[in-house]
C-alpha cells in the first residue's frame, strides 16, 4: 500500500520529469559517497540535477509524466541526470563529471524531449561544439560572401583612384619636365 510520502516523491519525480528538456541515465554502480558528492557537485555548477531514486517510483513517475521511454532504462543502481535547457550542456556536463569514473559508471542513455537515445548518441551530443560557437560559425559562413563582394567592389574603385593617381603624376611630370 502506497504511503503518502511516496506519493509524494511521485508527484515530485513526476514534475521533474516534465520540466526537464532532456535526461541521461546512470549506473553509479561502485562510486564512494565522496565521489558521488564531487559528481553531483560539477553536474549543480552547470546546472544539472542528479536524482537517486527506486526505479519503481520513477517508473511510476515516468507514467504520470508521459515519458514512458524511460521506463526501460531503469534498471539497477539508477541515477537520473535532468536538465531544462541546453541538452547539449548537460551531456558534456556529464561525460565531465564522470570521466575520472569512466571504469565504474556507465551511462545507459536518456531522453532529448520524448525521444529515447542510447549512450552512444549521448556522446555524440557531448562533442558537438557549444551554441555559441555554433551560431558564430553560421553568422560568419553568411558573412564571408558579403566581405568578399564589398572586397570586389571596393577593388574596382581602388584601381580606379590608383589610375587617376598615376594620371596626376604623369601630368605632373609632363608640366616639371616642360
Amino acid at each position: 500500500m502506497p504511503t503518502d510520502t511516496k506519493r509524494q516523491a511521485v508527484a515530485a519525480l513526476a514534475e521533474m520529469l516534465r520540466s526537464s528538456s532532456a535526461m541521461a541515465v546512470a549506473d553509479y554502480r561502485g562510486l564512494k559517497v565522496s565521489e558521488m558528492h564531487s559528481v553531483r557537485r560539477t553536474l549543480r555548477d552547470s546546472g544539472v540535477r542528479l536524482t537517486i531514486a527506486k526505479n519503481r517510483l520513477l517508473k511510476i513517475a515516468a507514467d504520470e509524466a508521459d515519458r514512458s521511454e524511460l521506463k526501460s532504462l531503469l534498471e539497477g543502481p539508477t541515477a537520473l541526470a535532468t536538465i531544462d535547457g541546453d541538452e547539449a550542456a548537460m551531456a558534456k556536463a556529464l561525460a565531465e563529471a564522470f570521466r575520472p569514473y569512466s571504469r565504474t559508471v556507465t551511462v545507459r542513455g536518456g531522453l532529448l524531449g520524448n525521444r529515447a537515445i542510447d549512450a552512444s548518441q549521448l556522446t555524440r551530443l557531448a562533442t558537438l561544439p557549444s551554441r555559441d560557437l555554433l551560431l558564430g560559425r553560421v553568422v560568419g559562413g553568411m558573412a564571408a560572401p558579403l566581405s568578399g563582394m564589398a572586397n570586389v567592389l571596393a577593388g574596382n574603385l581602388r584601381a580606379f583612384a590608383n589610375v587617376l593617381n598615376a594620371v596626376a603624376d604623369q601630368k605632373k611630370q609632363n608640366e616639371t619636365a616642360a
